[in-house]
């Protein structure tokens, strides 16, 4: 019989905090159960009162801070501890760093059996302060009043926001105007609840040539629209509608309200039209070094065939094209399939093709009609790929792979199950596209075992943004 938990709810205890968990909490153990800490510091010693008791394990809160590490830093933002979504705002930017390449390499060695595998520095910013293009916020009532904000870890009570230190400012300012569009109207707020209330959500982007789009969501038809469109002095503003019971903020139903349909992004040399629903990585400056790493670490020649599996909008399709012989990009949004169609004759781009369907369907049907990739590039979900994608790219026994991923947990799931199917890992190296946060961008290059090894030629860029390596 398995003894129980020693511990009871809302008993206090000192503790010795001895890790970071890959969700960026403290974890420390006592009495044999591990304990886990929000907003704490590896070798802190706090003292922490439980609020819940597991059968292995309990989760507390901080009471106090009874030894600080010398990495712990004041948190720059109000809703710090309240959203969840800055996990690691209370480290200073280097352990930060350090705490994003261990999260990279326990995932590879617990989940991947990838004992030994050297994980290379982070690449971090210079100044990690707002730099997101995009924000989604959800609105409710606050103390009678309309706000909008961020809903609380694993909940969806609304904690409300000014300012967000992570947004880029003028993404907050449009959110605010929202706000007070609909107090002015007297717009009611949509409520989950009764499933009662017309405004839902907004969605802001600005873009690297300081172009601003605005999608106002609502439940029903959008009331005062002529009062939006003169407060809201953008660029692009859209009305999308949703009144289904649902968690997702876009509704089917896009109306243009005025300005542009589509804005331009410049990334590099090369331009994309972008749409409300495109996908686009919301760090800019971190998106130039991720793709410049996967392009690297590809290392396209002219004589060969590259496949771009879950391609998006092309960005990195189309990138590649400069330096491949031919370019094929697969993705299952048929919006974003068109736009990167258009994206390519914008760019002048011949020699990229473009295939709409789930990748799971379309990457073996090439395979078994005969396509036989020189290199394959992919940047799946969260949840990873399709075992159909894996097992497609071992038939093709193609050369190298690189593997894009935002989730460590499924890059080590999928690289085994390459590996067991005659790959290596040659190259780990993770990006930090979202400072402050626990989550971590990850190239990953895996290469055949019974092919050549292919040498690199292209030579790492953009020295500034490389200092905070560690």
């Amino acid at each position: 019989m398995k003894e129980q938990n020693p511990f009871r709810k809302n008993e206090e205890i000192t503790l010795e905090i001895t890790g970071i968990t890959s969700e960026g909490q403290g974890v420390g153990r006592s009495r044999d159960v591990a304990i886990f800490v929000p907003n704490t510091v590896a070798c802190e010693t706090v003292r922490a009162h439980i609020i819940k008791v597991e059968k292995r394990y309990c989760i507390a809160k901080a009471v106090s801070i009874e030894t600080p590490s010398v990495h712990r830093v004041p948190p720059v933002c109000e809703a710090y501890a309240k959203c969840g979504g800055c996990a690691l705002m209370h480290m200073d930017y280097e352990e930060q760093l350090r705490i994003k390449r261990q999260i990279v390499l326990d995932a590879l060695e617990r989940l991947g059996g990838f004992v030994g595998v050297e994980v290379q520095p982070v690449l971090g910013m210079r100044d990690p302060w707002r730099y997101r293009n995009k924000g989604s916020f959800p609105f409710g009532t606050v103390d009678g009043t309309v706000a909008f904000g961020f809903y609380a870890e694993r909940s969806h009570r609304l904690i409300p926001l000014f300012d967000c230190p992570i947004e880029d400012a003028r993404i907050t300012a449009i959110a605010r105007t929202v706000a007070e569009w609909a107090k002015r109207n007297r717009v009611s707020v949509y409520d989950e609840t009764t499933r009662k209330g017309t405004l839902r959500a907004c969605t802001v982007r600005v873009t690297s040539n300081s172009e601003r789009m605005a999608v106002v969501v609502t439940n029903g038809p959008l009331p005062a629209k002529e009062s939006l469109v003169k407060m809201l002095d953008v660029e692009s503003l859209y009305h999308n509608r949703n009144d289904r019971d649902t968690n997702v903020i876009f509704g089917d139903r896009f109306t243009l309200l005025n300005g542009a349909e589509k804005l331009i992004e410049q990334q590099g040399d090369l331009s994309f039209a972008v749409s409300p629903q495109s996908f686009l990585q919301v760090n800019p400056q971190q998106m130039k070094i991720l793709y410049e790493e996967a392009l690297r670490l590809l290392a396209p020649q002219k004589t060969e065939t590259v496949a771009d599996v879950y391609c998006g909008i092309g960005t990195i399709s189309l990138a590649i094209a400069k330096h491949a012989k031919h370019v094929i990009g697969i993705e299952c949004v048929p919006e974003a399939i068109e736009d990167a169609k258009q994206n390519a004759v914008r760019n002048g781009i011949e020699n990229a093709q473009f295939l709409c369907g789930n990748a799971e369907d379309v990457l073996p049907k090439l395979v078994n009609d005969g396509l036989k990739p020189d290199a394959i590039v992919i940047d799946p979900p969260r949840k990873g790929c399709e075992p159909q994608v894996l097992d497609a790219i071992a038939q093709s026994a193609v050369n190298r792979v690189v593997y894009v991923s935002c989730n460590p947990s499924t890059l080590a799931r999928d690289a085994k199950l390459l590996c067991e199917q005659g790959y290596r890992i040659a190259h780990v190296r993770p990006v930090d596209m979202f400072p402050h946060t626990h989550h971590v961008e990850t190239v990953c290059c895996l290469y055949h075992q019974k092919k050549d090894f292919i040498s690199l030629p292209y030579e790492p860029k953009d020295a500034e943004c490389r200092k905070q390596d560690i």
